[in-house]
C-alpha cells in the first residue's frame, strides 16, 4: 500500500498529537477550572494562536487545522467552566438598562406647591429692585490689632 508523500514525513509525535486532538474533540472532556481560568483570557487566546502558527510552520498542516478545532473546543469548554457564557448571556445591554431605568423613573408632574410658588413668587418676572438713599453713615471704632472680620 502506497502512502502519500505528506504522510511519509509525519513523525510519531505528530501521530500522537493527532490522536490526542481527535480524542479531545470527539469526547466531552471537561477542562479543569484552574486551567480554564488561564485559557479563557486574552493571554490564553494569544498562546493558542502562537501554538497554531507553530503547528502550521513546523509540522504537518493537517495538525494545524485540527488544532484550530481543538482550540475552539478548549475556549468553548473553558468559558462554560468559568461561567463567562452565563455572564455574557444574562447581562443586559446598555440600551435595555436605559429603557428599564426610564420605566422606573417616569417624568414627574408639577406639584401644587410648585404651581403656587410659580404664581406667587415669579422669579425673573418681578420689578427690578429699587435702592433708597439714606443719610445714615455707620461709624466704626478702631479695632487695634484684631482682624477686620
Amino acid at each position: 500500500m502506497k502512502l502519500p508523500a505528506s504522510l511519509k514525513s509525519v513523525s510519531i509525535y505528530e501521530y500522537c498529537l493527532f490522536i490526542i486532538f481527535t480524542v479531545y474533540i470527539v469526547f466531552p472532556i471537561d477542562t479543569p477550572l484552574h486551567i480554564a481560568t488561564y485559557l479563557d483570557s486574552a493571554l490564553g487566546m494569544v498562546i493558542m494562536f502562537c501554538i497554531t502558527l507553530y503547528l502550521f510552520l513546523y509540522s504537518n498542516p493537517v495538525l494545524g487545522i485540527l488544532f484550530i478545532f481543538v482550540s475552539y473546543e478548549i475556549l468553548r469548554r473553558s468559558s462554560s467552566a468559568t461561567g463567562r457564557v452565563a455572564i455574557m448571556k444574562f447581562t443586559p445591554s446598555q440600551p435595555k438598562k436605559d429603557a428599564e431605568l426610564r420605566a422606573m423613573n417616569p417624568p414627574q408632574e408639577r406639584t401644587l406647591e410648585e404651581d403656587i410658588v410659580a404664581i406667587r413668587a415669579p422669579i425673573g418676572r418681578s420689578e427690578p429692585s429699587v435702592f433708597s438713599e439714606s443719610s445714615f453713615k455707620p461709624v466704626a471704632d478702631n479695632v487695634g490689632t484684631a482682624s477686620l472680620i
